[in-house]
């Protein structure tokens, strides 16, 4: 198979083959991995038992699609990644600011993937082999899940999605075995010694909400467009891409996640989770576990390793995508190494995810809304000339930056970072919203409402009528 040679260039019609079915499982096989299954962990290690973890997962990941979803249908038009199309809204510079939210987005993630992975199978293999559970072995198979996971990113969307392909059988049928493996210790309470994070039961849910259920879709905001510029809309419509979106999110993160809320509950894993979860496993059980930390992590860490590449491409034009994966790989290797050694899992987890939502999402919104204006209609030329080192064009605005976007953006989500609680950091806002977390709303409908105002005199033009002439960077 050869290489992906595809940046972030726009995809010819072509190559344009994929379909609803390449997207459900691409979603699905690319999720059933520990770096999400560690995500239904957390509502047990905030001190809630088995129906408030489920009802907070399931509220918050439906809230997340409805939200997340659309987005899919965004570069189903311009045949490029959702960070370039947004250069619609943002202008072809003001685009970095998807483009960064993206890198982040996908390097928590893959540091995730790889930190969890690497330590159940070294937990695994301590209890099969006595190898000792040190932080040498831990490093050393940390470095061999992320060399596994640059050859999975580095060959692109063709062998990613072979490979989701088998992992979406494979993988479901090692988690039901699980369910058999983990049945005898199960038990609907808390894990001992667990009290509610926030001190009650509602902040407490709403936060399990957000940081394990809406946090799931979110994750998605700049991914969606990898796989979704290889569909063509002449063939597929609008309404199937979107409803394949829809419904590979929902089974894609669900599973895992209520598996992890199921096993979290049976090991009684409090304020940890991949120790509990290899001890409480049953010997039988040992090498099955290890195939999903290994196969798992590698499939999920690679969709977002590869989606690290194109983001850092679209920053760097000059690199080529194999080069920005390769470091986006070391990069993401390193903040694995700093936060096994130096943070406990649930904190990192928890602050990651909810500083990134409050970040991410005024983007998202800002940039639905334009979809909507211009009613899926994209000059995807003009979407380019960032990544031509050009200049004009109908999304150039103001050197190339649309300031009414970028400076939405920025006050939706300081909006959204004073309105967040962390383990580390809690926000002032929060006296106001009686110490509940709403920096996702919050930072939501501030962007949004900052960026309706201040274009609502503006007509969106059509991409095709308005086309300016571009010129030559050194014009």
């Amino acid at each position: 198979m050869p290489i992906e040679q595809r940046g972030v260039d726009t995809i010819p019609e072509e190559e344009r083959t994929s379909g609803p079915r390449d997207l459900i499982s691409i979603l699905l096989g690319s999720n059933l991995c520990l770096g999400v299954i560690v995500f239904g962990w957390l509502p047990p290690s905030f001190g809630l038992g088995l129906w408030p973890s489920v009802t907070a997962i399931v509220t918050g990941t439906l809230v997340g699609i409805a939200f997340t979803a659309p987005l899919a249908l965004v570069s189903l038009r311009t045949a490029t990644n959702l960070s370039t199309s947004s250069g619609a809204q943002f202008g072809v510079r003001g685009r970095l600011v998807g483009s960064v939210v993206g890198l982040l987005l996908s390097l928590g993630y893959t540091a995730l993937t790889l930190w969890i992975g690497g330590d159940v199978m070294v937990g695994t293999l301590a209890r099969l082999t006595g190898l000792p559970d040190t932080g040498l072995s831990r490093a050393v198979m940390y470095g061999l899940l992320a060399a596994c996971t640059v050859v999975a990113a580095v060959f692109g969307y063709r062998l990613l999605l072979r490979m989701s392909k088998v992992l979406s059988i494979g993988m479901v049928a090692l988690l039901a075995v699980g369910l058999v493996a983990y049945a005898p210790d199960f038990t609907t309470a808390a894990p001992p010694e667990t009290p509610y994070l926030l001190g009650s039961f509602w902040p407490t849910w709403l936060l399990a909400a957000v940081a394990a259920g809406l946090s799931g879709p979110v994750a998605f905001i700049t991914l969606l467009g990898d796989y979704t510029r290889y569909i063509s809309p002449r063939r597929h419509s609008s309404r199937k891409v979107l409803w394949a979106t829809a419904f590979g999110l929902l089974i894609g993160l669900l599973i895992p996640q209520l598996f992890g809320t199921y096993t979290a509950l049976a090991a009684r894993a409090g304020l940890d989770y991949a120790g509990p979860l290899v001890e409480a496993a049953p010997y039988w059980y040992l090498l099955p576990l290890l195939a999903a930390a290994a196969a798992g992590s590698v499939g999920n860490a690679g969709l977002m390793l590869y989606s690290m590449g194109l983001d850092l491409d679209a920053i760097v034009p000059r690199a080529t995508r194999t080069t920005a994966t390769v470091i986006a790989a070391a990069v993401a290797t390193a903040f694995v190494f700093i936060g096994s050694f130096e943070w406990d899992v649930q904190s990192a987890m928890t602050s990651f995810v909810l500083v990134l939502t409050a970040i991410g999402t005024p983007w998202a919104v800002i940039t639905l809304i334009g979809h909507v204006r211009c009613r899926g209609v994209y000059d995807a030329d003009a979407l380019q000339v960032f990544n031509r080192r050009s200049v004009g064009g109908v999304y150039w605005y103001r050197s190339g930056w649309n300031v009414a976007a970028t400076a939405s953006w920025a006050i939706g989500a300081a909006v959204g970072l004073l309105a967040v609680t962390t383990p580390f950091h809690e926000g002032p806002l929060l006296a106001l919203t009686g110490g509940v977390d709403c920096s996702f709303v919050l930072s939501g409908l501030t962007g949004g409402l900052v960026y309706a105002a201040l274009t609502a005199r503006r007509a969106p033009a059509a991409a095709a009528a308005v086309a300016a002439a571009e010129e030559p960077a050194n014009a």
